[in-house]
């Protein structure tokens, strides 16, 4: 397949084979994820594999993700990491102060999922299915404990990556003229929302597993309802990133 309809028809994979994953096939995982775009080349990210099966229950638990890291081919972890440059500044007797603020922590968050993307993207042209495991943000004290992660990072999310069971069907995204515009901001248009709320109650009405009578405006009207994760800027700041937050 070439990578236009590979990338197109991503899905998310749920279901693995219990085969795990060649330490070759591992090895150029992580270095084609080395290999993406770095702001300044400042690589600001760490990625860790985890293996220890009680780890894995652990981090299965806290994501609610039954199955599908306990049993998979390869999991990892992806931290946000300027624990790193820290460690070079304390070398050159400087103040980590510049770390602690918003921007390079912006930076470490990009770098990081630029570096996941790349993995996934090639994990999907050898066959593999991946899943993206934002759960693990549901107690971040816990998973920062387990992996043993110091001050100034901040762990993003979890990367399942296998040999698919079974594949989810391809959702549709939004029309082109949702996301794109030309010289100016476009707010979304009520046209555009009725489409693609037919589009979607299609998919969920008729996909081959966990049907459901409902749209995406429906959906994101009730997963934004509430604030989620409101104790996430608290682990930030216990991380160190403070510099520039206001009291």
């Amino acid at each position: 397949m070439d990578i236009f309809n590979q990338l197109i028809n991503h899905t998310s994979v749920r279901h693995f084979k219990p085969e795990p994953l060649s330490d070759k096939c591992k090895a150029e995982l992580v270095k084609v994820a080395q290999s993406g775009a770095s702001s300044n080349f400042v690589q600001a990210y760490s990625i860790i594999e985890i293996k220890d099966p009680q780890k894995l229950a652990a981090i299965e638990h806290i994501a609610g993700a039954p199955n599908y890291i306990t049993q998979t081919g390869v999991f990892y972890l992806f931290v946000a990491d300027l624990y790193k440059h820290q460690q070079l500044l304390e070398q050159a007797d400087l103040s980590n102060h510049a770390l602690t603020t918003m921007e390079p922590f912006i930076v470490s968050v990009v770098d990081t999922t630029i570096a996941a993307q790349n993995m996934v993207a090639y994990a999907e042209t050898q066959g593999l299915g991946i899943c993206y495991i934002g759960g693990i943000r549901n107690d971040l004290p816990a998973i920062a404990q387990l992996v043993g992660l110091p001050k100034l990072t901040f762990p993003l999310f979890g990367l399942t990556i296998g040999y698919p069971e079974s594949r989810n069907e391809v959702k549709a995204r939004l029309p082109q003229a949702a996301i794109l515009s030309t010289d100016h901001y476009q707010p979304l248009t009520k046209q555009i929302v009725d489409q693609y709320n037919q589009t979607t109650a299609a998919y969920y009405a008729h996909r081959g597993s966990n049907q459901q009578e409902t749209n995406w405006q429906t959906k994101m009207t009730e997963f934004f309802r509430e604030p989620r994760r409101p104790d996430v800027a608290d682990f930030m700041k216990s991380q160190g990133f403070t510099g520039d937050f206001p009291d």
